[in-house]
């Protein structure tokens, strides 16, 4: 069996962190956002490849997830010649499917019994079945209406506040049959949402729902990038590195060069090779990616720094999103809420390493 994720978007409501690192690599404490995916895809023994529908800095979504490791399936690197939206791009790598076909949204996770998931969409013979979840303000999102029975009777993308009858959200997972994506035109940008599961409707196809009262996030913003962050630090997602963390949920790196003096609050998250000075304190909720260094009296709250980023001395960091390889001075205090760019240089003398 294959599945097939969505990864060619550009990201842009995460801008400026998506400039120039892909949504669908973003890093989740020390590992790409899609490494996750492919580990939930590989709670199912019969998926024998992944497909992986890429549009925007497709070369560096492969090498990511060529440096985080090997999975017990093949990935298959398909990249569209334009934006095809969802239902265009899953039609465009129709040559490689030949049966049921799982298909991810590249921008959620979900703690969900897959095999589940396709038990039901087999047993009712269902052309295609969609994963829904249960939120308290759905009017950000794709609306799904079921009958009875879990048939898919009405889809309303993102609609407006006075059509809301239901609090069931698309949540970005789908079983779809093959011989239902010849519907799909070629090269041409289309969308599952907007066209293809209307036309199933329209056609009284079996379309069937499943719903899910499991974790479940869409990371398009940075405040929800934050918080799957937090998330996972509190349990709310039980996976790594927290899963089995200690009870202090401080999770150190056993190659990070840690002070005596520095102070941790957990939960807080300390990466490989990273420097933490004396006297600097972290935590709470804070994320230290890989080869930072954090300077001496340091104080770092509420925030997520990227890979290869250095921290002066006595700068105080709350609530901010840090990218690759910036330098931030000496005595500095940005606004909270903000977003830095990566390889930005804010205040004081150039720290190096």
């Amino acid at each position: 069996m294959k599945a097939i994720l969505l990864v060619g978007g550009m990201g842009t409501r995460l801008r400026p962190l998506t400039l120039k690192t892909p949504k669908p690599v973003v890093p989740i404490f020390d590992r790409p956002f899609l490494a996750y995916q492919l580990e939930a895809l590989a709670q199912i023994s019969e998926i024998d490849e992944v497909i992986l529908s890429l549009n925007y800095q497709p070369d560096r979504i492969e090498d990511s997830l060529k440096a985080d490791g090997s999975f017990p399936f093949k990935i298959r690197y398909v990249v569209e010649p334009a934006p095809l939206g969802t239902a265009g791009a899953v039609r465009y790598a129709k040559q490689y499917i030949d049966d049921s076909i799982l298909v991810f949204n590249g921008d959620v996770l979900a703690e969900l019994d897959l095999a589940d998931v396709l038990d039901r969409h087999r047993q009712h013979n269902a052309r295609a079945t969609i994963v829904l979840t249960e939120v308290d303000d759905p009017a950000a999102y794709g609306l799904v209406e079921t009958d009875l029975d879990g048939n898919v009777k009405c889809f309303l993308e993102k609609p407006e506040p006075d059509h809301i009858a239901s609090n069931t959200i698309n949540a970005g997972i789908y079983v779809l049959e093959s011989d239902t994506l010849d519907r799909i035109p070629e090269n041409t940008n289309w969308s599952l949402e907007r066209s293809f599961f209307p036309s199933l409707i329209e056609n009284k196809e079996k379309f069937q729902a499943y719903i899910s009262h499991g974790y479940w996030i869409d990371i398009g913003t940075p405040e929800k990038y934050r918080q799957i962050h937090w998330d996972i630090m509190d349990r709310q997602f039980n996976v790594q590195p927290f899963r089995s963390s200690r009870a202090d949920q401080v999770v150190l790196s056993p190659s990070a060069n840690i002070s005596e003096t520095a102070q941790f609050i957990g939960p807080c998250f300390i990466g490989e090779n990273v420097t933490v000075e004396s006297g600097a304190k972290i935590g709470p909720y804070a994320v230290i990616n890989r080869n930072c260094k954090i300077h001496e009296g340091a104080v770092l709250e509420h925030s997520i720094i990227w890979p290869h980023t250095t921290i002066g001395s006595r700068t105080v960091l709350r609530h901010l999103i840090i990218g690759h390889a910036c330098k931030i001075g000496n005595d500095i205090e940005p606004i909270k809420g903000t977003i830095i760019e990566d390889e930005s240089r804010i205040g004081g003398p150039a720290i190096t390493f």
